[in-house]
């Protein structure tokens, strides 16, 4: 993760307990139905802070922040209330009750109604995201239309038909237009964050309206392959110092290696190799600043052969030696 945008999660939990997800709200609490805690239940490892602004009758967005592996989320069942959310940093992934998955990465973008999503699961595969959700209660656009909606042609039950499913969520991969509706909402200034909402909420109704139902989209996966895949995760990132074949996990898991490769880029974003060199490094450096361990000794606990193995890859990553970086961060 860069150092600025972990300074930026950092800064927006800093006073969240461990354990807690913390819902901060931006709007009448006596006038305006809030989606995001009427019969709204959560559980967490870790910690999160979600903060929330009513931005039209019927449309509630909410910016959110987690350090986090896991996050349940318990709610009413609603086929007219779609969920929109974006994933900024890190990864975010679904595991819905109907035994389907999706996994999210910077820029994607998923939608799925709040009946479909209702007691899900939250994964954070990286162990942190920043996200932005949308709620849109279909049913109360309808009934009060916004006045942009009443200049052009759109269609609301058409967006509930295709995006509020009761069999699939949509997810979208990163798009010139989704980066260009998302992206400025997290940059922009708390002052006129409310008004600056407004507009960008229009747009994003403006692109649903005309977005084609047949656009590729993310692939989802079995939530016991995913399962599968968390359980091999846990395996590689628990036992460091030892290197294990495709092929061995295959038989050992009970996975075929494609769907392996393939489920396990899907959920981290990274083929399996690439991510564990990089998870290797990342473990280097912590033990290189919190531990006097010789660059020999850290070499080894990481699953290299020799110290000069070691040397090349996180030479590779940081652009500097071990020792180099160890006598950097000393000083």
């Amino acid at each position: 993760m860069e150092q600025k945008s972990f300074q930026r999660i950092e800064k927006n939990l800093q006073d969240v307990p461990k354990g807690t997800l913390v819902v901060e709200h931006h709007f009448d609490k006596n006038k305006e139905k809030n989606l995001f805690t009427e019969s709204f239940q959560t559980t967490i490892i870790g910690k999160g802070k979600m903060t929330a602004y009513q931005i039209f009758p019927g449309i509630q967005l909410s910016l959110n922040y987690y350090h986090s592996e896991q996050a349940g989320f318990h709610h009413d069942s609603h086929a007219h209330i779609l969920e929109i959310n974006h994933c900024r940093l890190g990864r975010v992934g679904w595991d819905f009750h109907n035994g389907s998955s999706v996994y999210l990465g910077p820029g994607d973008l998923a939608l799925h109604s709040m009946e479909y999503c209702a007691d899900s699961e939250m994964t954070f595969p990286l162990g942190y995201c920043e996200s932005l959700s949308v709620s849109l209660d279909l049913a109360e656009l309808k009934n009060h239309p916004l006045p942009i909606l009443r200049e052009t042609s759109i269609d609301l039950e058409q967006i509930n038909r295709t995006f509020c499913r009761s069999d699939k969520s949509v997810a979208l991969p990163f798009s010139s237009a989704i980066n260009g509706i998302f992206s400025p909402m997290y940059a922009a200034p708390e002052e006129i964050r409310l008004p600056y909402f407004k507009l960008k909420i229009q747009e994003l109704l403006l692109y649903l309206g005309y977005l084609d139902p047949q656009t590729a989209g993310l692939t989802q996966y079995c939530s016991r392959q995913t399962a599968t895949v968390k359980e091999i995760h846990a395996l590689l990132t628990e036992h460091l110092d030892q290197r294990y074949t495709i092929e061995e996990l295959s038989k050992k898991f009970l996975i075929n290696t494609s769907s392996l490769k393939e489920v396990f880029k899907g959920v981290y974003g990274l083929p399996i190799a690439t991510y564990m060199k990089e998870y290797r490094i990342h473990k280097g450096i912590e033990m290189l600043k919190q531990t006097d361990d010789s660059i020999a000794e850290i070499a080894a606990k990481l699953g290299y052969e020799t110290q000069g193995k070691f040397t090349k890859a996180f030479k590779d990553t940081v652009k500097m030696t071990p020792t180099a970086y160890r006598k950097m961060y000393l000083h």
